[in-house]
């Protein structure tokens, strides 16, 4: 956000987007604070190295400016590009402590529309505290593929089947999903040495609901 209200702007534009964003002078504040990231890797880019900090916010009115005016996946450029919210302190990487020892739920998407509809209800979800395990979420990624796009939440820890399992069905239910969806381990992924970025690992899921 702008320096005036005291939110980082570690990365002024992400591609394409105003530098400044207008927020509404009454705010209604969140329980917690978030941070939107983008990254757009390049071939053989270092795992990591494109991802940027772009907003951290704390209120409804500073989240809706932000989502409409920038944080929607179809603004993506089309290809390799991911939009992530992850609660603020939290580096949406592996090697993140609070990520570490987790893994994420998963949903594929060949329609852009869908993508568009999942990544919003998740949001609104996990700013609004709808999960009941929202201390265990670590965040949400939006993956935009040539092929098919991929909505991830992250969790905190993977080993805990009966946290992870409620987490799955709740987001299920949240994003109207009613086809099985897989939950992988950061593990499985960090060890398989043929996977590529973000989007695989080498058992293909450890829980499913």
């Amino acid at each position: 956000m702008t320096e005036e209200l005291g939110h980082e702007t570690e990365a002024s534009t992400v591609e394409s987007t105003p530098a400044e964003v207008t927020i509404e002078p009454k705010q209604t504040p969140l329980n917690r604070r978030w941070t939107f990231w983008f990254d757009n890797p390049k071939p053989g880019a270092a795992w990591g190295s494109t991802l940027r900090k772009a907003y951290t916010f704390d209120t409804v009115q500073e989240f809706w400016c932000l989502y409409d005016q920038i944080f929607r996946p179809s603004k993506l450029p089309p290809g390799n590009a991911e939009f992530h919210l992850f609660k603020t302190g939290i580096e949406p990487k592996w090697e993140d402590p609070e990520c570490a020892n987790g893994g994420k739920w998963s949903v594929a998407s060949s329609r852009k529309s869908d993508l568009e509809a999942i990544w919003l209800e998740t949001l609104m979800a996990l700013i609004g505290e709808q999960f009941d395990e929202s201390d265990e979420i670590c965040g949400v990624v939006a993956s935009v593929r040539q092929m098919q796009d991929r909505i991830a939440l992250w969790t905190k820890t993977a080993a805990n089947e009966a946290v992870q399992m409620s987490i799955g069905r709740k987001w299920k239910e949240v994003i109207d999903v009613t086809d099985k969806i897989t939950y992988s381990f950061h593990d499985d992924a960090k060890r398989d040495k043929s996977a590529r970025g973000r989007d695989k690992s080498s058992r293909g899921g450890r829980y499913n609901v």
